[in-house]
């Protein structure tokens, strides 16, 4: 079974959340948990992991590259792509911060002097947890493109390690990652919080799970920072709301001491508890 907690906003509360139900799933289910937040994760953080065991590199994106000696300098690289990243001083160079490895440029080179090539643009990462599940992460290169891709091979890499959950905490917005994180998965967790872009956001991210017929619940993190919008939305999630949970600064000391919530004494631990038994009962 694969559940991905995703939410349309960033900062609402989605990996702190991820991490709860990992560790409370955990306790009587065999558990693998997925980092799909691939340009910056941070559930290894939430839980407390700050090395890994194992990373490698991977490749999923291409860059163009041009080869001097075969080069007469026409200029027709340059002016067919889109994305400026081919430039000319004394000769014509790639910019490989701008290139996206299109390949319009070696199309229409009339001398063969461009070449496609792969290029490592980020790394697969695991680590067998003190509370007994691997935990997967990934981490694309600054400046490199395929967060999408970079998920899938992610989720390939988890689905090796024996489990009956895998839990996929997925990338803030609607992009690449966050479709790749929810394609697939039997269950959508939907963390909010009570502001105006919180709520437009989380409609979004809506849209995409129902593109692809999930099941989901909605949890509304920060509830008591505005009271009467967390009321309308737990309104306008009906049955589908799975409870809410308040803001605490004892859960930034949390993340602060790389503790997970639930080992701390804040208010929250019992109504994640109280979400959980809910998701729990609606998922399985």
């Amino acid at each position: 079974m694969k559940i991905v907690v995703a939410s349309g906003k960033g900062g609402v509360g989605k990996s702190m959340l991820t991490s709860s139900l990992v560790l409370l799933l955990s306790k009587k289910n065999q558990i693998v948990a997925c980092d799909c937040d691939v340009d910056a994760p941070n559930l290894g953080l939430w839980l407390g992991i700050t090395d890994w065991d194992k990373s490698e590199k991977v490749s999923t994106s291409f860059k163009a590259k041009i080869d001097q000696n075969k080069c007469i300098q026409c200029g027709k690289c340059k002016d067919i792509c889109r994305f400026y990243a081919v430039e000319k001083d004394n000769e014509f160079r790639v910019n490989q911060f701008l290139c996206e490895g299109c390949g319009a440029c070696e199309l229409v080179c009339p001398s063969g002097a461009i070449e496609i090539n792969p290029v490592k643009n980020g790394e697969l990462r695991d680590k067998k947890t003190d509370y007994g599940f691997t935990l997967v992460s990934g981490q694309l290169y600054p400046g490199e493109s395929g967060s999408g891709k970079i998920v899938e091979q992610l989720k390939e890499k988890a689905g090796l390690y024996e489990h009956d959950i895998m839990i996929l905490d997925a990338a803030a917005g609607i992009g690449c990652p966050v479709i790749a994180s929810i394609r697939g998965s039997d269950y959508a967790v939907l963390v909010t919080e009570p502001t105006p872009s919180g709520f437009s956001d989380l409609k979004r991210i809506l849209e995409i799970v129902n593109q692809f017929g999930i099941p989901y619940g909605v949890v509304v993190n920060k509830w008591n920072i505005n009271p009467d919008l967390a009321e309308e939305i737990e309104k306008w999630s009906g049955k589908r709301f799975l409870g809410k949970i308040s803001y605490d600064k004892k859960v930034i000391e949390s993340i602060v001491n790389l503790k997970p919530v639930l080992k701390s004494d804040s208010k929250v631990v019992e109504e994640i508890k109280e979400i959980y038994k809910k998701f729990h009962k609606e998922s399985f």
